[in-house]
């Protein structure tokens, strides 16, 4: 019965220290998990723009290292998200399954 007892009271602070957590988590995922809107467009636009305007000039040369890796790492993980995709879509690791 002790037992019993104990694992409640666990499950409970797990509970309690895990909500504000998850709270957070909530209010981070409803801006940055939503879908581009309209009003968007320019703005991603603009960035686009940018982009093209520094690898045109070279401008992309002058970052730090601290920069280049954290963007190295974050077009890592959309390739690899992307791989993860296509084995999900194709439902085999290697190769697509063509029936003949």
């Amino acid at each position: 019965m002790s037992g019993a007892v104990k694992k409640v009271g666990l499950i409970s602070s797990l509970i309690a220290t895990a909500k504000p957590n998850l709270q957070t988590f909530v209010k981070y995922a409803k801006v940055e998990l939503t879908p581009p809107k309209l009003s968007d467009l320019p703005e991603i636009k603009n960035e686009i723009s940018k982009m093209i305007q520094t690898a045109r000039t070279g401008r992309w040369k002058n970052i730090t290292v601290k920069d280049a890796t954290l963007k190295s790492l974050i077009a890592l993980e959309v390739y690899m998200w992307f791989y993860v995709g296509e084995c999900i879509g194709k439902r085999h690791l290697i190769g697509y399954d063509i029936k003949l």
